[in-house]
């Protein structure tokens, strides 16, 4: 049967009219990102922008690149407090956490019994009992909540918001845009609490776009006009523009950071998402899917792709001689590499040899590509370390 695509793609608008209007959230900055023309997608039920009229996609990339950039982003924190909360996080990830030092971050896995992906995102450690989990799209509150009740934890959620500022400048809109200045030694993966336009939230410096950046997380009750007022006047002295999803899909598709449902999902472990690293099979204590992660192959599956001449078709068939090998989880044109970009998740990874293969694009015509390992660039992740000077 000859497989149908389409060269569109779903979003959701805004309309001013009555009707349905249920099963998502909108976030308190929601009107800034209206006023500017948003349309959006639903991630973990709440409303993020993908594009706004107020930029281009390649502007956007530019300026995250040059100089700075804002996104009201649908990552959902979940608070996890009480004496267990270490332990019981070890049990739900694939590295042990309950070391984390307080006022620090780390990139955290937890995956189902029989070693698929279940979520991924990043973890802070507040204080010795307290822990916040900002994920992607998945079951993790779910999954935490039930096996909570063996431990004396609580699970809460925060009411918290999330934006983020990235790009080379962000962290001087921070320290311009903090009441008192910012504290020097804001490492990356520190998470701070500051207070911005008399507003006291938590910072950490992550970012989903390999550039450098921190996240904002608001709490319930504050003045958000106020904090997104004041980061929108210490933006504007450092070249911050707001943008939607694309511009940051485009660049952390060149950094090899992944997203969580699409390209990986529950059918593969963290090894076939190519993230092994973040999996502890040494460890002396269980965690949930370590028995199979044991038995499973330690191959990738997933791999960058590169072409040319044409942006890849999200969802399209990669081929080699006419043969399906796989297909393209996400793509764009990268502007800095003048090519499209995008990921193959292979059938097997038997197949990633010879790296040769062809793509269909968004034009639905076929064009010649090559496997790549990721990231595309910045293997030692000095750019948002800030070890390395922006692009040109």
């Amino acid at each position: 049967m000859q497989e149908r695509l389409f060269a569109r793609r779903d979003i959701v608008c805004s309309l001013a009219e009555p009707g349905w209007s249920y099963g998502h959230f909108r976030s308190p900055f929601y009107r800034y990102d209206l006023e500017q023309g948003a349309t959006y997608c639903i991630y973990n039920r709440r409303m993020m922008p993908v594009s706004l009229t107020s930029s281009t996609r390649e502007e956007g990339y530019w300026a995250l690149r040059r100089t700075a950039t804002r996104l009201d982003t649908g990552e959902l924190p979940t608070e996890i407090a009480g004496p267990d909360a270490g332990r019981l996080l070890d049990r739900i990830f694939t590295r042990r956490v309950s070391t984390l030092a307080p006022g620090r971050c780390t990139y955290g896995i937890a995956c189902w019994p029989d070693g698929g992906v279940l979520v991924d995102g990043i973890l802070f450690r507040l204080d010795e009992e307290r822990f916040w989990y900002v994920q992607a799209e998945g079951d993790f509150v779910g999954w935490v909540s039930a096996h909570a009740l063996a431990y004396d934890v609580e699970i809460r959620d925060p009411d918290s918001w999330v934006h983020q500022i990235q790009g080379p400048k962000a962290l001087d809109v921070l320290a311009d845009a903090c009441d008192d200045g910012l504290q020097e030694g804001f490492r990356f993966f520190d998470v701070r609490e500051v207070t911005v336009g008399g507003q006291r939230v938590l910072v950490t410096r992550t970012g989903w776009t390999g550039e450098v950046g921190f996240e904002v997380y608001t709490r319930p009750g504050m003045d958000f006009d106020a904090l997104w007022d004041r980061f929108t006047e210490a933006g504007a002295r450092h070249g911050m523009i707001d943008i939607g999803l694309d511009p940051m899909d485009i660049r952390r598709i060149e950094a090899g950071i992944l997203n969580n449902v699409s390209d990986m999902d529950r059918t593969m472990t963290p090894f076939e998402a190519g993230l092994g690293d973040y999996v502890d099979l040494e460890r002396d204590d269980d965690f949930f899917g370590q028995e199979a992660l044991r038995a499973a192959d330690r191959r990738s599956r997933l791999y960058g792709l590169s072409c040319a001449t044409a942006e890849p078709l999200i969802g399209g068939p990669v081929t080699r001689g006419g043969e399906r090998i796989g297909h393209v989880t996400a793509a764009g044109w990268s502007p800095y590499l003048e090519r499209g970009v995008a990921y193959v998740r292979l059938a097997s990874a038997d197949l990633l040899e010879p790296r040769q293969a062809e793509v269909v694009g968004f034009d639905l015509a076929t064009h010649p590509c090559e496997i790549v390992d990721l990231p595309f660039y910045d293997e030692e992740k000095k750019i948002p370390r800030g070890l390395e000077a922006p692009a040109v």
